[in-house]
């Protein structure tokens, strides 16, 4: 054989390889749930930081923080409605440097660069006719509000230990603004205490048992201020880093009662200048290494049993304002819709995404407001996905990711698959697992292949020409920008007979629901 018939060979091969379907079968265990989420899971976040905030040599916040954002930009007003209701929480790193304007509180400066304190930012405030403002633009567009406290508020640095702030909470401003906020009928659905105080904590941090006594006056307070339980507002705390034995000795002093959310931070992608990270976003085994942490907070909440369990109200998976070609793009969803799929595994009830607009992690453009990627791909899961959530096997290849829900609405299921190869697609069938007992002996029993009758629905996400690290995600081979009038564009399913397999393209991420699968958990 000549050399260019072993050329022409080799590039034949290669191409072979390059487009490899391979079948799969996928058991889903309808039977029993293994978790329960919120309704409004899907929550992204809104931040103080001012436009000076720079990281790695650009200053990616521009006019998206609290105190600058225009609220009347069509775009973000529909993009917050089009979730009807999106969960917003409203905090970040600067909220332990912010104090309210009413009551005591008569002057009120923004955030000014200083390099001595926190976070190279003096104190900023929030005037009362901002809330004023931001409150309008929940009220028109039905947001959940998770409003996060200033919990640094009467305390001094240690003389002895760097980084440790000492002292009692003070609560006045807190009382001020919760009577302010009660005055005006404005709705929060939670308050969260503290910004990244935990363990070693973020530039600052509080005592465990120091900031265990402290959310306890947070939620007597609460309690005094809205004495009816059904409109109470929940507490949430630590909004942290996972710490195992900070957050044991904070639980065990705050008690049962106390905390209702048991809230921490991932940011599992690292630093937002890593060259190597979309390599990682690639990789299911570095994906896994986070279950670690969510596992952890689910025993610990398991332990103390809080009302919500856990939250994670923060994660932009790249740190420091994230990565800037990487966040916005098509490929950060193999990362951020992994992190929903596994938090709901391990029973987290709800999952805020830094952030809804600002830095480069943004589900919305920060200049224009135009959705990136991973706002289409929260879009459909808050509308597909159910708050039951079902355990699912796949074990042909680790590329391949699966999350199963009961669907969104009733009847049926909708499964999440994220392929995270560039060279492999999948033909997928499904299976039922069934629990048997027989003669008191009990065995799962997996179902032969399922087999519908009614048409599947199937939302098929894809980067436009393939290009994973490009910002335009095509659905179902249509381009998903907003209207003219930016309207978020209508997202109709492609209808799949029910006889044929799914299929799951390489680098594309997959809803399907299926409105004939019996699961018994989702009746």
């Amino acid at each position: 054989m000549d050399l260019k018939c072993i050329f022409s060979l080799a590039i034949l091969v290669s191409q072979i390889s390059l487009s490899s379907t391979q079948n799969v079968n996928v058991v889903i265990q309808g039977e029993s749930s293994i978790g329960e989420t919120d309704d409004n899971f899907v929550c992204a976040t809104l931040d103080w930081w001012p436009t000076e905030k720079c990281n790695y040599n650009q200053c990616p916040w521009g006019k998206a923080g609290l105190l600058n954002l225009d609220l009347k930009k069509k775009g973000l007003i529909n993009a917050i409605k089009a979730f009807n209701p999106l969960r917003i929480k409203v905090g970040g790193s600067l909220q332990d440097q912010v104090v309210y304007g009413v009551g005591g509180v008569k002057n009120c400066p923004n955030f000014m660069k200083n390099e001595d304190s926190l976070f190279g930012f003096s104190q900023g405030c929030l005037p009362m006719e901002r809330w004023d403002e931001l409150n309008k633009i929940f009220n028109q567009t039905g947001v959940k509000v998770t409003f996060g406290l200033n919990a640094l508020l009467g305390r001094n640095r240690s003389q002895i230990e760097k980084g440790l702030w000492v002292g009692d909470w003070k609560s006045q401003n807190a009382r001020d603004f919760m009577k302010y906020t009660i005055s005006k009928g404005y709705k929060v659905d939670s308050y969260e205490f503290g910004n990244q105080l935990s363990g070693a904590g973020m530039g600052a941090s509080v005592e465990a048992e120091q900031y265990g006594k402290d959310i306890v006056v947070l939620k007597n307070l609460v309690k005094e201020l809205h004495p009816d339980p059904e409109t109470q507002p929940k507490v949430l705390g630590p909004s942290g880093y996972y710490d195992e034995k900070w957050f044991n000795s904070f639980l065990e002093v705050s008690g049962h009662a106390v905390v209702d959310g048991v809230t921490h931070h991932i940011y599992n992608l690292g630093p937002g200048d890593d060259p190597n990270m979309i390599t990682k976003i690639q990789d299911p085994s570095y994906l896994n290494q986070v279950a670690q942490t969510y596992k952890g907070v689910l025993n610990i909440v398991n332990k103390f049993k809080p009302q919500s369990g856990a939250w994670v109200s923060e994660s932009g998976g790249a740190l420091h304002g994230g990565a800037k070609d990487l966040s916005p793009t098509f490929a950060d969803g193999f990362w951020y819709l992994d992190q929903l799929g596994m938090a709901s595994t391990y029973n987290h009830k709800v999952f805020c995404r830094q952030t809804l607009i600002g830095g480069n992690y943004a589900l919305l453009n920060t200049t224009t407001s135009i959705p990136n990627p991973d706002y289409y791909g929260a879009l459909l899961w808050h509308r597909l996905m159910g708050s039951t959530v079902l355990a699912v096997t796949q074990e042909s290849n680790p590329n391949l990711r699966v999350y199963a829900h009961c669907a969104k609405k009733k009847p049926g299921i909708s499964i999440i698959f994220i392929n995270l190869s560039k060279d492999s697609s999948f033909n997928v069938t499904l299976s039922n697992y069934e629990h048997q007992s027989r003669n008191s002996r009990s065995t799962d029993v997996a179902k032969p292949e399922f087999r519908g009758s009614k048409d599947r629905e199937e939302y098929h996400l894809a980067a436009l020409a393939g290009n994973i690290q490009g910002q335009i995600v095509l659905l179902n081979d249509v381009p998903m920008v907003p209207t003219e009038t930016f309207d978020i564009p209508t997202m109709e399913p492609k209808l799949f007979n029910a006889s044929t397999p799914i299929s799951i393209a390489a680098h594309s991420i997959v809803y399907v629901t299926i409105r004939d699968f019996q699961a018994p958990a989702c009746a």
